[in-house]
């Protein structure tokens, strides 16, 4: 995902890179992003010029008319994958093949440079030069960004120099910057969620275990909390028979995270295990994995054989653990009673939040009348896990709303009243938050 600086970012990006390989390699040289048509006009007597001449959706990413292009962990916003085509011109002494050698710098430099990294695009939009860039997110895009030389028959680029930019030909090669990752400001209405669904191999040891999936104990498509009880279901899973290590006497254990755990039954299609043997600081919101191990036995091998002695671990297998709010609070800027309110709100949650994952706050009004919602994406930076997250909110009608936080694909529930005879049976009711 990426905001509406992001092209310029990419051209500063450019730039800020040719002008240090450049300048070391022909003295004087200067990168410039002016028109073709104004090189000579200005401009130094030896250079580089960037320019971007077109844009395209990229055909592998881009369908406009589905479901929208979704960055990693916001469900939330349309985005547009698009691939920017950029004529490098060279100019200088010609006497001296000052253009030729600048050629050679760059394509040597690009060569290199076959996809540009988050750390270069930081540095590009922390220039002081470039203040104008400050706010680019171009760096928090998971897609990345590969840089592909074009090759141009003489005829594409003789129509390009005369349809686009009819001025007498220089020295150019042509490069594509692919994919960007627009992404629009509008959100998505947001719905509330669907309260329940009803719906009518060879390994390199002797039966090593298997993981097929894992799901709540409660069925396939009820959530997990750190409170669930969750079933393994796979092949091999029952270790065998025999003897082990004073220190490790149970023969499965399921491995979560950095914990290793003796779980309440086992079969050999199937484990179940309470999360409440974890604590919570061992789990983190979103998606876990976990593996099934059968610690080494004396017995579970006869003497001699592969394996004999060691213990074996099945695959990862993911599951999705969902945060829980524990509290909530909000802290308003002063504005007039008429305005929308903006402030910011302070989540605590069970889990803990690692600094790499996304976090996404929805408020939903509770309300039967035309209900408002909304969804802010730009928590607070972390530079350590916790549990406390503060999401900046803006342009927000004062109201009750219902909350829901969205970890890296893991939402948290809302609370449900299911006492028969109230007035909200069967509504949802919290947790909620009072903008006044």
């Amino acid at each position: 995902m990426s905001n509406h600086l992001a092209i310029a970012t990419v051209t500063a990006t450019l730039q800020r890179t040719l002008q240090t390989a450049v300048q070391g390699d022909v003295e004087g040289a200067r990168v410039t992003t002016v028109r073709p048509s104004d090189i000579g006009n200005g401009t130094p007597e030896t250079g580089v010029n960037v320019f971007l001449y077109q844009i395209i959706t990229n055909p592998a990413l881009t369908n406009m008319d589905a479901a929208p292009i979704r960055a990693k962990g916001n469900p939330g916003k349309r985005q547009a994958a698009l691939d920017l085509f950029y004529m490098l011109s060279f100019y200088g002494n010609e006497s001296e093949l000052a253009p030729q050698r600048l050629l050679g710098s760059v394509v040597s430099t690009l060569t290199d440079l076959r996809s540009i990294p988050a750390t270069l695009i930081q540095d590009t939009c922390d220039d002081s030069t470039l203040s104008f860039l400050r706010d680019s997110n171009l760096g928090d895009q998971v897609q990345q960004l590969n840089v592909i030389p074009m090759d141009l028959s003489l005829e594409d680029l003789s129509k390009t120099w005369t349809v686009f930019f009819q001025t007498p030909y220089v020295l150019s090669i042509a490069y594509k910057v692919m994919v960007l990752m627009l992404e629009g400001e509008v959100p998505f209405q947001r719905a509330l969620p669907i309260r329940e669904r009803q719906t009518g191999g060879t390994t390199p040891y002797f039966k090593q275990p298997t993981v097929e999936r894992v799901i709540a104990a409660e069925g396939r498509l009820a959530p997990i909390h750190t409170t669930s009880d969750i079933k393994i279901q796979g092949q091999f899973l029952k270790g065998r028979d025999g003897q082990g290590p004073a220190q490790r006497g149970h023969q499965t254990l399921v491995r979560i995270g950095d914990r290793e755990i003796i779980p309440s039954t086992v079969t050999d299609t199937e484990i179940t295990l309470s999360l409440t043997s974890l604590p919570a600081s061992a789990l983190r919101a979103g998606v876990q994995s976990l593996q099934v191990l059968h610690p080494p036995t004396a017995g579970s091998l006869p003497p001699g054989a592969p394996g004999y002695g060691l213990g074996v671990e099945s695959n990862a297998a993911p599951f999705v653990l969902r945060p829980t709010l524990d509290a909530i609070a909000v802290e308003l800027n002063a504005t007039d009673e008429d305005e929308p309110r903006a402030g910011q709100v302070s989540l605590q949650i069970n889990l803990p939040v690692y600094p790499e994952q996304r976090v996404v706050l929805f408020l939903n009004e509770w309300s039967v009348t035309t209900p408002q919602s909304y969804l802010f994406d730009k928590a607070d930076p972390r530079t350590e896990p916790t549990q406390t997250i503060t999401v900046p909110i803006h342009h927000i009608q004062p109201g009750e709303y219902l909350v829901r936080i969205h970890v890296d694909g893991a939402e948290s529930q809302l609370v449900v009243d299911d006492t028969p005879g109230s007035p909200t049976e069967n509504w949802f009711i919290g947790p909620r938050l009072t903008i006044p």
